[in-house]
């Protein structure tokens, strides 16, 4: 556990109060543009050929900020991290200057990269959509579902304690097979999986335009399927040992708002409501050097003409800040948002 000390408390609450950057205790990096997936929610692949990742001179650039603002975590998101052929690396240096590092990955080649993995990176976050048949489709690589479940079986064989989490968006392909998602994780010896709405909204995950109603409605649950939604949710919500053993790491009330989420598409309820503090507590730093408030917010700047702490700190940025944080309520991006990250001046970094 990377527990805050009063300085960094004292950092993290002048951050909060004065916009300007003084504690960064997060930080997601997208070490390599293309993925090894064609998910049918996201458009990163369809980018594949235009190739763009990280260097060990572009993380080492970033160390001198990271330590002035106490970074304690990296999340390795993309694309898929692996691909990156310099990937632990990358994770090397973070690693040296006592930083963890956490993975999110398709899992496709976690078996065969258990070693580094197990050296290198503190956690894996693994995405599943479904029973085998469904996870293949919705992935639309065959095979894929057998190999994330070989890999997570090969590191827990030889590590039973390492952590390996899931994460779930549930849409209009796999809501239904949503029981089948936890009890394949637990076969699988996940140790905790999580659940989110599907974006279908923004520009993020590669979109370069946000999506139009005929796309949208391919992953968006339909309004005549929102009470087969609230079914599904009321029996897993009946499962109370998935929320008191942690096993799903939302509270019933937060896997209840996935139903309002949808339901607010059709103006039967406003889109619930998101208390996020990520602006303030972190920053996405993607594979062209590109930096982000955050994975749905418009880019301030890159790595690659300016230090993150420049950029971080800049008028723009500063600027930004400052109005989002009196109109997060009604701004576009934040009421649609499917995540956030709400992280107080006091919270551990696990």
């Amino acid at each position: 556990m990377n527990l805050p000390t009063l300085y960094d408390v004292f950092k993290r609450y002048r951050t909060q109060q004065t916009h300007t950057i003084s504690a960064l205790p997060v930080v997601v990096l997208m070490p390599h543009s293309a993925c090894n997936c064609r998910c049918v929610m996201c458009d990163i692949w369809k980018d594949n050929k235009n190739l763009k990742q990280l260097t060990e001179q572009d993380i080492e650039g970033l160390m001198s900020s990271l330590k002035a603002f106490g970074t304690r975590q990296v999340a390795m998101s993309g694309g898929e991290a692996l691909l990156n052929a310099n990937f632990f690396k990358l994770c090397e240096i973070l690693k040296y200057a006592g930083i963890s590092v956490v993975l999110l990955t398709t899992g496709l080649t976690v078996k065969r990269n258990t070693e580094n993995l197990l050296r290198w990176v503190d956690e894996v976050i693994v995405s599943l959509d479904g029973d085998e048949p469904l996870h293949d489709a919705i992935r639309n690589v065959p095979g894929v579902f057998k190999k994330l479940k070989e890999g997570v079986e090969h590191i827990k064989k030889i590590n039973p304690n390492y952590r390996i989490t899931a994460r779930t968006v549930i849409h209009r392909l796999n809501f239904r097979n949503w029981e089948s998602i936890i009890i394949e994780a637990k076969k699988m010896g996940i140790d905790q999986i999580s659940f989110l709405p599907a974006d279908v909204s923004s520009h993020a995950f590669n979109r370069q335009m946000a999506w139009e109603e005929p796309k949208q409605y391919e992953i968006l649950i339909s309004e005549d399927e929102l009470p087969e939604l609230m079914e599904t949710i009321t029996r897993i919500i009946g499962n109370h040992d998935n929320f008191t053993s942690g096993f799903i790491a939302e509270s019933p009330e937060k896997i209840r708002q996935i139903y309002y989420y949808y339901a607010a598409f059709y103006n039967l309820n406003p889109f619930p409501f998101k208390k996020c503090n990520a602006p303030w507590v972190s920053t996405v730093i993607e594979a062209d050097g590109s930096v982000r408030p955050c994975f749905f917010h418009d880019v301030i700047g890159n790595i690659k003409d300016a230090s993150l702490a420049n950029i971080l700190n800049s008028n723009k940025a500063i600027s930004f800040r400052k109005l989002l944080s009196k109109n997060m309520s009604t701004n576009a991006t934040c009421v649609k948002c499917v995540c956030s990250l709400n992280l107080s001046p006091w919270k551990k970094i696990v």
